[in-house]
């Protein structure tokens, strides 16, 4: 698969997942899309090192976005236990 499709698709899930994350975000749009290219490019590198599938294979695809979703999520919650500190509301 090409870097741009990985761009692509990292864009659309950074976008989509800033969509659907409620309240203020760190970072803004750019940092959402800049996590989900970098998730997607990660999710099919790791499948394809670990021997998952094949290069060109279409679950390469769903391996990519898994990754992007997983990174932005991982991303989000860190963001938002490090607001919950801030306020005191986790000691």
């Amino acid at each position: 698969m090409s870097i741009v499709l990985f761009m692509i698709l990292g864009a659309l899930v950074g976008i989509t997942t800033h969509c659907f994350v409620q309240g203020w975000q760190r970072g803004g749009w750019l940092v959402s899309i800049a996590l989900g290219i970098f998730g997607a490019g990660l999710g099919a590198f790791f499948g394809l090192a670990v021997g998952l599938y094949g290069a060109g294979d279409p679950v390469e695809l769903f391996a990519s976005v898994g990754g992007a979703v997983l990174v932005l999520v991982a991303y989000h919650t860190a963001a938002q236990r490090r607001r919950w500190h801030e306020r005191g509301e986790i000691r």
